[in-house]
């Protein structure tokens, strides 16, 4: 999805992360396998907002933890809307890199405990419950992983039911 995306400049990318290798086959990259959600609309115009659709095309693996539409709406009110205007397109990209980490990671390849550091520099916690994988932010918030291993050419999507909050990123609230 929006994996290779922060790629756009945000040069504190984080030491390769490896998972292991990818037995599913591909149907596109993260962009293209991203676009096929209905799931997954507003985080394809936040993406195109902040114009990182080209960097989502790239070759580098990452694995992104998408948080779906649901997700979107439990920001408190106007804070989308806020982060979807031009002026903050920058606030919009950080957002967004906190939720794609380098390297593959199929569901289970996260181990509980686990931190990842996103390509934004930050880290998220893989926090596991029985069956369920959950991520824990900087802030100390937690999505849970609703569909796992969507898998594309370029990396891994994992759907979450939360947007990821890092530290830095000033003025939004979940």
């Amino acid at each position: 999805m929006l994996a290779g995306l922060l790629t756009f400049g945000l040069s504190t990318a984080a030491s390769a992360q490896t998972g292991a290798p990818l037995t599913q086959k591909a149907n596109g990259n993260l962009l293209q396998m991203s676009k096929l959600s209905n799931s997954h609309t507003t985080l394809m115009k936040a993406v195109s907002a902040a114009g990182l659709d080209e960097q989502a095309r790239g070759a580098t693996k990452y694995t992104v933890f998408a948080p779906t539409n649901a997700a979107f709406d439990k920001l408190p009110a106007g804070t989308l809307d806020n982060l979807l205007l031009p002026a903050s397109k920058s606030q919009l990209a950080l957002l967004i890199s906190y939720h794609v980490v380098p390297g593959s990671y199929l569901a289970a390849n996260l181990k509980n405990g686990q931190t990842l550091t996103t390509v934004q520099g930050e880290t998220l916690t893989v926090m596991r419950q029985g069956d369920s994988i959950l991520i824990k932010d900087a802030k100390g918030n937690m999505a849970t992983v609703v569909n796992t291993d969507i898998v594309a050419e370029n990396g891994i999507v994992q759907s979450v039911d939360a947007v990821l909050m890092p530290t830095s990123l000033t003025g939004a609230k979940k």
